[in-house]
C-alpha cells in the first residue's frame, strides 16, 4: 500500500513551530565566509515546497521497526542522461556523510543527528555510508514518464545487473530533468518507501528524487529560484553553492529523503501521528529551517561566501552543500551543526 500524502502548505509554516527550540552549538566561520539570515516569504499551495507525509504534528514516537543500523550500502539508480559533473557532486554529498574530516560545520556532524536514532535492539543508525554499487539508463527503458508503482519495475531491472545486499542495502533513484514523475512538482520532491516482493523478489527500502530544474525549479529547488509571481515584488533567489539550482535544491531534497529513509526505512520506526500511511516524519518536522533563528519568514542564519553563494555545510573536495536541519530525539527539537550562540 503506497503512502498517503499530507502537504504543507507553506515551507516556512512547518519550521516556525519548531525553530524557537532549535538547539544551539558552536559555529566557526572561514574568513572568506560571512553569515546572514535570508527572509524568505511565504508562498501559495502551488508554489510550495512538499515532501512525503508532510504536516505540522511534533510527537515523534517510535513504533518498533528497524532503522537502517549496518553500514548502509546505497545503490544509486541514475534514470535518463546525466552528465559526468551532475554524478559526481551528488556523490560527493552522498560520500561526506561518512567523511569527519570536512570543515566544520559539515555534512558528517550534520548526520550525527541521526546516529541519535535506535531501534528496539538499541542499534544505533549507522554513521557509515558507502555507494555499493551505480546503475545507469540512459534509454529510459520505462519511459520518460514515472509512477510509484513503475518505480519498482525500475529498481528490478537494475537489481538484476548485479548481486545486492538484502540485509543493509537501500536504493537511490535519481531521475534526470526530463523525466517526469506521478506527483512531481505538484504534491512532492521527493518520496521513499520499499520495494515489493512480487515485484523486485524481495523488500528493501528506497528514496526516489528528481530533478526539478527543468519543470519546476520554483517549487523543488526554492529557495535557489523563485516563482515568477514574485518578480520585483519580493527577494531575488539565493545563489545556489554549486551553481545549478536545480542540482543543489535537488541535494536538499536527498538530504531530506535519506534522513527518513535511514530512520523509517520499512514505515514503521520513528514518525508523528497515528497513522502509518501518512506518517511525519524527522524532516518534515523541520522543513525549511537551515540554521538559528528561523522561522517567522527566516530561513535562518547561513553562510554565504566570497562569490555569493549560499550554504551551511561543508563536505569532501571542498564541497558547500545548503542542508534542512533534522530533528533531534534527545533534543526534542530541530538542530544543526552550524547553529551559532
Amino acid at each position: 500500500m503506497l503512502i498517503h500524502l499530507l502537504f504543507l502548505t507553506s515551507l516556512i509554516a512547518a519550521a516556525h513551530s519548531h525553530s524557537h527550540n532549535a538547539t544551539k552549538q558552536p559555529l566557526n566561520l572561514k574568513p572568506m565566509s560571512s553569515s546572514f539570515n535570508p527572509k524568505i516569504p511565504p508562498r501559495g499551495i502551488s508554489a510550495s515546497k512538499r515532501f512525503e507525509g508532510s504536516s505540522n504534528l511534533v510527537n515523534l514516537r517510535y513504533h518498533m521497526g528497524p532503522v537502517l543500523s549496518s553500514p548502509i550500502k546505497l545503490y544509486l539508480i541514475w534514470y535518463g542522461r546525466w552528465p559526468p559533473s551532475h554524478r559526481l557532486l551528488i556523490k560527493d554529498f552522498l560520500l561526506s556523510i561518512s567523511h569527519p574530516s570536512s570543515p566544520s560545520p559539515s555534512v558528517s556532524q550534520w548526520w550525527r543527528t541521526l546516529s541519535l536514532y535506535s531501534d528496539q535492539t538499541a542499534a544505533n543508525i549507522s554513521s557509515r555510508l558507502l555507494i555499493s554499487g551505480e546503475f545507469s539508463d540512459h534509454r529510459y527503458s520505462h519511459g520518460k514518464s514515472l509512477t510509484r508503482l513503475s518505480i519498482q519495475s525500475v529498481i528490478a531491472a537494475a537489481a538484476t545487473t548485479a548481486a545486492v545486499d538484502h540485509r543493509s542495502g537501500a536504493f537511490l533513484v535519481l531521475t534526470a530533468s526530463d523525466v517526469a514523475m506521478q506527483d512531481f512538482c505538484r504534491a512532492v520532491c521527493g518520496f521513499h518507501y520499499f520495494t515489493f516482493p512480487s515485484e523486485v523478489g524481495y523488500t528493501l527500502p528506497y528514496a526516489w528524487v528528481g530533478n526539478s530544474g527543468a519543470q519546476c525549479p520554483e517549487v523543488c529547488a526554492y529557495p535557489f529560484a523563485v516563482p515568477g509571481y514574485m518578480a520585483g515584488g519580493g527577494p531575488g533567489a539565493l545563489r545556489p553553492p554549486n551553481g545549478d539550482p536545480g542540482l543543489d535544491g535537488m541535494i536538499s531534497v536527498i538530504a531530506h529523503e535519506l534522513a527518513e529513509l535511514a530512520s523509517n526505512p520499512l514505515v514503521n520506526a520513528w514518525y508523528a501521528g497515528e497513522d502509518p500511511t501518512a506518517p511525519t516524519e524527522i524532516g518534515d518536522l523541520c522543513e525549511g529551517l537551515y540554521g538559528s533563528g528561523g522561522g517567522g519568514g527566516y530561513m535562518g542564519e547561513v553562510m554565504r561566501d566570497s562569490g555569493g553563494r549560499t550554504f551551511n555545510l561543508n563536505g569532501r573536495n571542498g564541497r558547500k552543500f545548503l542542508v534542512q536541519w533534522v530533528w533531534s530525539p534527545v533534543l526534542k527539537a530541530c538542530v544543526g551543526p552550524n547553529a551559532v550562540n
